[in-house]
């Protein structure tokens, strides 16, 4: 699912392509993952698209008022309107030529006053699209934590420091930091030398800088090399990322680790797949890895399943 780098990747593309440009029509298929269709068919017709920024994980169309031919629009407070976009896994958004014919899976098409189409085209439909405006775009904004790119080093060790949860969990908790996913915050925990187990309160404050540091290099640098595209994902025109091949520990089970040599290992923590060192990142007194209680109970049921077998086996010959 993309991450902050991906869907900044993505903003940036679209800000050069379609800001400023106005809405003229809106056509949709299926709306499943649609908050309002009703509103989006609506509300958009007549609005530009004033600028294209990422939100976290989400795309933000920041979008002016709607303009109603022969009338004079008067600002009213409250009316900041956006349209909310998150990818999901398989989601792309895309300006093309009207002569382009429709991909398959096309669910949103925005036809532009330049004559190009906005394409939503999501296969899995994991995605979400809303139009929300004034309070309750507010509201949705609010729920989410602080931007890892915008965050301050002290605000963000505040963050982190201030809970229990284990820092994986926090890292992927969007109401602490909002855009930080499972391939980025396990590339920082390795970079930091933190396993992703650690809670949170037994962070340094030195730690805390450390890793605020790894966060803001590595997805520095995922987004001048486009993120990555691990499966799925393009950019707004159509290239995937490049940054897959950067990675240091995320998916890397089984391989020796690039600063010590040691094999890296998976475990879960906050119920997702956490790629780690053991000897760079050593985990904190008291962790019970739940993947070795998974391994030990495989090994057992192979045995059983051996002994079996081979009891079967016995009996046929005699």
């Amino acid at each position: 699912m993309p991450e902050l780098p991906e869907v900044e990747t993505v903003a940036r593309g679209l800000q050069k392509e379609i800001a400023g440009r106005r809405i003229l029509s809106v056509v949709l298929g299926k709306t499943d993952f649609i908050d309002n269709p009703a509103e989006v068919e609506r509300e958009l017709p007549g609005r530009k698209i004033q600028v294209v920024e990422r939100f976290g994980k989400f795309l933000l169309l920041r979008l002016t008022p709607a303009e109603i031919p022969g009338k004079n629009y008067e600002k009213r407070e409250g009316s900041e309107a956006a349209l909310l976009v998150h990818l999901g896994m398989t989601g792309s958004l895309m300006p093309r030529a009207t002569s382009v014919e429709h991909a398959k899976h096309t669910h949103v098409v925005m036809l532009m006053d330049d004559g190009q189409e906005l394409r939503y085209v999501d296969p899995r439909r994991f995605g979400r699209i809303a139009f929300l405006s004034g309070k309750k775009l507010q509201e949705e904004l609010g729920r989410f934590g602080l931007d890892p790119l915008a965050a301050r080093a002290e605000e963000f060790g505040e963050k982190i420091r201030g809970k229990k949860a284990r820092i994986k969990a926090q890292l992927l908790d969007q109401g602490v930091l909002r855009g930080v996913g499972n391939i980025y915050a396990d590339e920082s925990l390795w970079k930091a030398k933190i396993h992703p187990a650690q809670l949170g309160v037994k962070l340094t404050k030195e730690k805390a800088k450390e890793l605020y540091r790894a966060l803001q290099e590595i997805l520095q640098k995922a987004i001048v090399m486009r993120g990555s595209s691990i499966s799925d994902f393009l950019g707004s025109d159509g290239l995937p990322g490049e940054y897959q091949g950067q990675h240091r520990v995320y998916g890397r089970e089984g391989e020796k680790c690039f600063r010590c040599r040691t094999v890296i290992q998976r475990t879960i923590v906050a119920g997702r797949s956490s790629f780690f060192c053991p000897k760079c990142q050593m985990a904190p007194r008291g962790w019970k890895d739940p993947m070795v209680k998974r391994k030990k109970e495989k090994r057992k049921k192979e045995k059983k399943k051996r002994k079996r077998v081979g009891g079967g086996k016995s009996r046929l010959q005699n």
